[in-house]
């Protein structure tokens, strides 16, 4: 698409971008309306919400446009399944200059699609406005399909903790990008469009999972929110912990200990649950510690020892520690 978006204007805008969408049999009425209407069969709307800021989270000269509705369509989805609910919709609030490229916004909404069908929901709205620095302001919203909701708060003394997607990944990618490197291009394209096992959050839930996150802040952190919620110590088992050769020459290169990656990088939105000890769970988990009676240590330990190197992230922390945010 030539032209910038002061050009094509804001209803030129809304048409290009609503055309390019799919729809669901969730959706019974799309864009196009003052609001979207969207079937709740268990009558209960499993919701969340997230902002991405230009060079805050996402760098144009790091991704494209396809890439970056890709990732804040996945980090948002992850969060609905990490509930144990089915992702139907997505709304988009898109914030942009007039000067940027019409094309931009529009390949934003492509990513953002593409997303929603591998996850099998659908942007159903949204609104865009002109500011001086695009920010994408996403919200979601799944269904429980009549199960309970999996919390943070449910796991107790006994319960394994178990994982399934990519850990690492994104932190490594990261590194490499960082350090004006386009490879391994594995590692760079986990950082660029996260791969949520979105399935995996339901499927859970029928398992039993006492309690479940999406690891979003790395994994220590996200644990730890598990751990004080349900009040509980976790306790990692780093040998249990898979680092892929090819992460551990990046660490090589960079200097970097890639558990540390591992442990403690963002934006990967793998799964993380505990289960009580006796559920069989399928290949594509995989059980990396287990969860124990409070003490005086700190909520979550590694090998049974705090973990002492810095990590997790803080949106309003001093320095960067994870994945999450490209600067």
């Amino acid at each position: 698409m030539k032209g910038t978006v002061g050009e094509l204007g804001e209803f030129g805008l809304i048409r290009e971008l609503t055309s390019r969408l799919t729809t669901t049999p969730a959706v019974r009425i799309g864009p196009g309306d003052d609001a979207a209407v969207i079937a709740a069969p268990d009558r209960r709307v499993v919701a969340s919400t997230d902002v991405l800021l230009e060079n805050r989270h996402f760098r144009r000269d790091w991704s494209t446009a396809y890439d970056v509705g890709r990732k804040a369509a996945a980090q948002n989805l992850a969060d609905i399944a990490a509930m144990g609910a089915v992702p139907t919709a997505l709304l988009l609030g898109l914030v942009v200059p007039a000067e940027l490229p019409a094309s931009w916004p529009s390949e934003l909404m492509d990513g953002l699609r593409d997303e929603c069908q591998v996850a099998g929901a659908a942007v159903v709205g949204g609104d865009v406005v002109r500011g001086d620095t695009i920010t994408i302001a996403i919200t979601a919203l799944g269904d429980l399909r009549n199960h309970d909701p999996v919390t943070r708060a449910g796991a107790g003394p006994g319960d394994v903790v178990a994982v399934t997607g990519w850990l690492g990944w994104s932190a490594a990618g990261y590194a490499v990008l960082s350090r004006g490197f386009r490879s391994p291009r594995a590692f760079v394209e986990a950082h660029r469009r996260p791969e949520p096992p979105y399935h995996a959050g339901p499927a859970a839930a029928g398992l039993g999972a006492t309690a479940m996150c999406d690891v979003s802040d790395g994994l220590i952190a996200d644990l730890g929110h598990i751990a004080e919620a349900s009040k509980v110590r976790i306790d990692i088992k780093s040998g249990k912990v898979d680092v892929p050769s090819q992460m551990n020459d990046i660490g090589q290169a960079v200097g970097v200990d890639p558990l540390q990656w591992v442990l403690t990088g963002g934006e990967d939105h793998a799964i993380v649950a505990t289960f009580p000890p006796d559920v069989k769970l399928p290949a594509r988990w995989k059980v990396i510690g287990e969860v124990l009676n409070p003490s005086a240590l700190p909520q979550v330990t590694v090998d049974g020892a705090p973990w002492t190197s810095k990590g997790g992230w803080d949106h309003f922390g001093d320095d960067f520690p994870g994945g999450e945010i490209e600067s």
